[in-house]
């Protein structure tokens, strides 16, 4: 069987094909789920408490993670306040990958913050990945 997938998650059109005969049209990056989510279908993990859900920029609301290099909040005056370690940031980030991967990823919005991102608590499975990060140590309650 051919597998063929491309996903246009800058304009929410995905296509996936499982066979060339058969073409699925998905129109958004999100489908509704039975609990009252809405359920993800582009993911990318930007740091262990920002996803992108199709175009939309998702801040994990009932966590903080450390931040990864770059990290404007890691400079000036800003650095004595932010979770500057880096090391730890990386396993955050590589953390919540491996948790969405594990099932359907569930986005329960609570409004936006001031960057413009939207504050959800994001579960799989209806587990949270805010709490789940806490529990490894990889993620501080916010």
């Amino acid at each position: 069987m051919l597998f063929a997938g491309v996903s246009l998650g800058v304009f929410g059109v995905g296509m996936v094909a499982t066979n060339p005969a058969r073409l699925q049209i998905v129109t958004s990056a999100f489908a509704d789920a039975p609990n009252g989510a809405d359920t993800c279908r582009f993911i990318k993990v930007h740091d262990g408490d920002t996803i992108r859900c199709g175009t939309e920029r998702v801040r994990l609301l009932d966590i903080d993670a450390p931040e990864l290099p770059g990290s404007p909040k890691c400079e000036g005056y800003r650095a004595a306040r932010a979770w500057c370690d880096f090391d730890t940031g990386y396993k955050s980030r590589d953390a919540l990958r491996e948790f969405l991967a594990q099932g359907p990823v569930g986005l329960h919005r609570q409004g936006k913050d001031k960057y413009g991102r939207t504050l959800a608590v994001v579960e799989v499975n209806g587990q949270s990945a805010g709490q789940y990060l806490i529990s490894l140590g990889l993620a501080r309650p916010w």
